[in-house]
C-alpha cells in the first residue's frame, strides 16, 4: 500500500495515487480528501521507496512505520508537532537505536512522525504490503525460474 502513497514536494501532507497519464498525476489528499492534478516538473516520492539511513545500511520507511505502530499499540503519536527536537531525536532512538545521527535530521523525523500519525488516522494498512510484494516477487522468481529451465532445455549441449 506505501507504494501508492506519496509524499509531493512543496505540498502538505501524504497522497494517495488515483491515476497517471504521461502528463498528469491525480492524487488524492489523506488531510482533506480533494483531489488535485500533479504535473511531471512536481517532485513526488514514494513511501514505498523511502529508506532511513543507519550506521549500518538502509532500513525501509515502511519498517520503521511498524516499529512505530508496535510502541504505539496501533495509536496515533501524541504531541508531535509540540515536541522539541531532542524530544523528537529521544523518541526516534526508541524505534530506531542505530539510526544516523549525521544524516537523519529533526524535520526528518518529524515529517515521519507526522506521515504515520496521517496513515493511521486515515486507516492505511502499511503491514500487509509484504504479502502482495511476496506474491509479486515468487511470481516473478517463477517465471525466471521456467524461463532459465526452457533456454537451458533448447540450448544444445556439448558431448
Amino acid at each position: 500500500m506505501l507504494k501508492k502513497i506519496l509524499s509531493i514536494s512543496g505540498k502538505p501532507g501524504l497522497y494517495k495515487l488515483v491515476s497517471t497519464s504521461k502528463t498528469i498525476t491525480l492524487v488524492e489528499s489523506l488531510i482533506d480528501k480533494k483531489r488535485l492534478p500533479i504535473y511531471p516538473q512536481e517532485k513526488i516520492v514514494s513511501l514505498g521507496e523511502i529508506a532511513i539511513y543507519t550506521s549500518e545500511d538502509e532500513v525501509p520507511l515502511k519498517d520503521v512505520l511498524v516499529k512505530i505502530k508496535e510502541k504505539e499499540n496501533g495509536g496515533e503519536i501524541s504531541d508531535v508537532k509540540k515536541s522539541s527536537n531532542k524530544e523528537l531525536f529521544t523518541y526516534f532512538e526508541t524505534i530506531l537505536p542505530t539510526y544516523d545521527k549525521e544524516k537523519v535530521y529533526a524535520s526528518d523525523v518529524k515529517k515521519i512522525l507526522n506521515w504515520y500519525n496521517l496513515l493511521i488516522e486515515n486507516d492505511i494498512d502499511f503491514e500487509t504490503e509484504d504479502a502482495d510484494a511476496k506474491k509479486e516477487n515468487e511470481a516473478e522468481t517463477e517465471a525466471k525460474t521456467e524461463e532459465e529451465e526452457e533456454k537451458e532445455e533448447s540450448t544444445p549441449t556439448e558431448e
